[in-house]
């Protein structure tokens, strides 16, 4: 099945702000080769994103970054969330562009080279944006402090961690952002050979 087997019945614009809201009235092709009657759908509608861990093979380390999330507040946990950098893909740039902004504005982490780890939906029940996650290779020796961009009302805090903790934290589930996850996920098996190849 694909987009062909979707009808689309009716458009309604719910809300627009921050994000767009859109009620979809559709009809879509059923595995056993029917298809459903009228159903409604809301999607909360934004730009792609991209996600960046940055690594520094030579120190072991890796760098997060800590802020107020409204949506983890709702949820009842403590809103300020450990999480990757990330940021949203803005016009004329390309997923590796936004890696590389994003690791300096929220991190103060210049990018020397970019691996691609998956592109994924966070949550594909009710919001379009699609994540392309990086392990970025940085330099950590003066990363940390406080960053952001005071007209998009960032307040972030960069954080410094040591591999070994990272993966403590994790074996202790001290992490709540998919991101961070499927950054070390990716790293764990090539870790070694990173540092080899930057350590001589």
């Amino acid at each position: 099945m694909n987009q062909d087997d979707v009808e689309i019945v009716e458009k309604k614009k719910l809300y627009r702000g921050h994000l767009t809201v859109n009620e979809f009235i559709l009809r879509h092709k059923l595995f056993n080769g029917g298809m459903t009657k009228p159903i409604s759908r809301e999607v909360v509608q934004r730009a792609a994103a991209v996600g960046v861990l940055p690594y520094d093979p030579i120190r072991d380390e890796v760098v997060l970054i800590r802020q107020f999330r409204a949506g983890v507040m709702v949820a009842d946990h403590n809103p300020w969330l450990i999480e990757s950098v990330a940021g949203l893909v803005e016009e004329g740039e390309t997923a590796e562009d936004v890696a590389r902004r994003e690791s300096i504005e929220e991190a103060g982490c210049e990018i020397s080279e970019l691996h691609h780890i998956c592109d994924f939906f966070a949550s594909p029940g009710m919001l379009s944006e699609c994540v392309t996650m990086y392990c970025g290779i940085t330099d950590t020796t003066n990363a940390g402090g406080l960053h952001g961009l005071e007209q998009e009302d960032e307040d972030i805090e960069a954080i410094v961690v040591p591999w070994s903790q990272l993966c403590d934290d994790i074996d202790t589930k001290k992490h709540f952002d998919a991101k961070i996850m499927l950054g070390v996920m990716w790293l764990t098996p090539r870790r070694e050979d990173l540092r080899k190849r930057f350590t001589g």
